[in-house]
């Protein structure tokens, strides 16, 4: 005579060797360090590290499920970023200290230049876009959000910071213009950086209308170009046109002089899809720890939000970030 003998559950440790088991596997790993301050979506990662789609999906799931990754619908794709480790939880140092240890990992030099063709095609994408659609840009901008639904929110937070009089601006992307004469009225010296000639043309013609003297235009890559530091860098509408914003941050970050700011505002996460096409936006929007966890990679420090909702369905997020004095 047998006995059936009760099974014997283990779920906390099975949520370790779920952990314990993501991480060992050196492809997985390098993964784990693609995507450290980025976003991919399945055939970027399987195009990155040159394998199958199907090979890259197993890894994937076997990653989000220990909680190792999370996951992002954009549109029909889904997109992989890692998950912020939870100290206080079971695994949560163990988690913490597995994406430290992926850190420091040096990503071979064939990986690094795929992952760059990969943002090549994405910003390729965005300056055609400008290209093709300056003369309509506004238009459609404001079938998402136009500036004077949100200027006079994001001045008052930017009114409550008390830059000095002979404090300097730099505007990261300033489209057709509509913001940099709130800027001038602030600033002693206003930057304004964009990459597409078509766009700069258009805040050029918004500068003289308004005799906006202490603005500045330049032709110039914000990401890459040498550019002088500002006591406020601005990034108004930005980040979800840039190939990789998580990294743009970082980038942007060497602009903000001592004690100055970042000021960026920005779409919440939403499920619109149709604003790539219409707009060409290449992220539907961001979660608010997205550019926090940004942020403080680049060494800034959160300040105040803001949150605006509009009356399409669209959230704008008006945040900033310090660099410190010292």
């Amino acid at each position: 005579m047998s006995l059936r003998m009760p099974q014997i559950r283990f779920d906390a440790s099975d949520s370790l060797a779920a952990l314990c088991k993501a991480g060992g596997d050196a492809l997985r790993l390098n993964v784990l360090r693609a995507l450290a301050s980025d976003s991919f979506g399945v055939l970027e990662l399987a195009q990155i590290f040159a394998i199958g789609q199907s090979g890259m999906s197993h890894h994937l799931k076997v990653m989000t499920q220990a909680g190792l990754l999370a996951t992002r619908r954009e549109g029909n794709a889904v997109f992989y970023r890692r998950s912020l480790p939870q100290a206080d939880s079971l695994g949560g140092k163990l988690h913490a200290a597995l994406l430290e240890e992926a850190d420091r990992l040096e990503l071979p030099r064939e990986i690094e230049a795929r992952i760059a063709a990969v943002h090549a095609q994405r910003s390729a994408a965005s300056e055609d876009f400008f290209a093709r659609m300056a003369d309509s840009f506004q238009a459609r901008q404001d079938l998402i959000a136009g500036l004077p639904q949100y200027r006079d929110s994001v001045m008052a937070l930017l009114d409550a910071l008390h830059f000095d009089v002979s404090a300097t601006a730099l505007e990261v992307g300033p489209g057709d213009g509509s913001f940099l004469p709130e800027l001038a009225r602030r600033f002693a010296r206003v930057v304004a950086l964009d990459n597409s000639p078509a766009m700069l043309d258009l805040a050029r013609a918004r500068c003289e209308e308004a005799g906006l003297e202490n603005v500045e235009l330049k032709l110039a890559d914000a990401l890459h170009d040498d550019c002088a530091p500002a006591d406020c860098v601005v990034l108004n509408m930005v980040l979800h046109h840039l190939a990789a914003p998580g990294e743009a941050m970082k980038q942007l970050a060497r602009l903000v002089s001592a004690g100055g700011i970042l000021l960026v505002t920005e779409l919440c996460s939403h499920n619109q899809s149709w604003a790539r096409e219409a707009c060409g936006d290449l992220w539907l929007g961001f979660e608010q720890d997205d550019l926090a966890r940004w942020a403080d990679a680049a060494g800034l420090t959160p300040g105040e939000s803001l949150y605006i909702g509009l009356k399409n369905g669209f959230q704008i997020q008006a945040r900033y970030f310090s660099r410190p004095a010292s």
